[in-house]
């Protein structure tokens, strides 16, 4: 337990990891966790067949690639630290490889589709302009969802054009905001301005629920989920797409990779390459139906 209390500390503190983010290693540490009790394997015991043996039990049970090389990282994390605070006298996950992850292209909405999911929202309800300032902002900043929720008045600087983010590992960014996402958040502070039951502590935060607490990851998911039937869109939308769709429409509009990184928050411009992979698509797609040498 002083251990697991050590690397948790550790995580927090050197690493700067989020809630989210922490409590996700720690999921991940208590499943190898239960796979060396079953085995009767203690950690300063363990050898990279034992991990190699914990990979190959995930694959079995058809975990996601993602999943795997993201628990599989943890399991890498846990190990150094261990081997760096003198508990164990090599690292036995020096050498453990992580699956090879499939490039895959995410779901994008076009503007219209965001025009539309916008279009289809009852502003006549006591919610509507909320939901449609939380669309707006999240496809003109491409925030993620945490970020978004967490997004606080003292953070607006409106009539400069910018919101400043708190993102990943208690980092700040500046992001532009745009003209008309400016627009509809200050037709939703018509409607807060009238709130009489903020709670305390929750009175800095832009996106409120009707009983004046901040919002959830969840609540924000299964509106957009749910406006997105409403809508017509067949497409399976969340928050994160709403994100992805402001990356490709800047990189379609010839926005420069390393631009659209520093506005994602992205530490490595190799998570931001995913976008390349969408615009080759459309490319592609323009050659299929315009080259000569394609036509039928």
């Amino acid at each position: 337990m002083q251990k697991t209390k050590k690397y948790q500390r550790y995580l927090r503190l050197e690493k700067g990891l989020s809630p989210n983010t922490l409590e996700a290693y720690l999921n991940d540490l208590a499943k190898l966790k239960a796979f060396l009790k079953d085995k009767g394997i203690e950690e300063e015991q363990v050898q990279l067949k034992d991990l190699e043996e914990f990979a190959g039990t995930l694959y079995d049970l058809g975990v996601a690639t993602t999943t795997q090389a993201r628990i599989l990282s943890g399991v890498r994390s846990y190990f150094r630290f261990l081997f760096l605070d003198g508990f164990i006298d090599n690292d036995p996950s020096e050498l453990l490889e992580s699956p090879t992850r499939k490039k895959y292209l995410p779901e994008v909405l076009s503007t219209a589709e965001v025009d539309i999911l916008e279009e289809s929202i009852d502003l006549s309800k006591w919610e509507g302009q909320r939901n449609k300032a939380i669309i707006e902002v999240l496809f003109s900043c491409g925030l993620r969802v945490t970020e978004l929720i967490s997004l606080t008045l003292s953070r607006l600087y409106l009539e400069e054009g910018y919101v400043r983010v708190l993102g990943k590992g208690a980092k700040e960014r500046l992001v532009p905001i745009s003209p008309r996402a400016v627009k509809e958040l200050k037709l939703w502070f018509i409607d807060r301005n009238l709130m009489t039951n903020i709670k305390k502590g929750h009175e800095d935060y832009v996106f409120l629920n009707r009983r004046g607490a901040m919002l959830t990851r969840t609540m924000i998911l299964i509106m957009i989920k749910r406006q997105a039937i409403t809508a017509g869109i067949k497409k399976t939308i969340s928050p994160h797409t709403l994100r992805h769709s402001f990356a490709t429409a800047l990189l379609e509009g010839g926005a420069d990779l390393r631009v659209i990184q520093a506005m994602l928050g992205h530490e490595s411009i190799a998570t931001t390459q995913i976008y390349t992979h969408i615009d080759m698509t459309t490319l592609r797609q323009e050659i299929l139906l315009h080259h000569p040498r394609s036509n039928r």
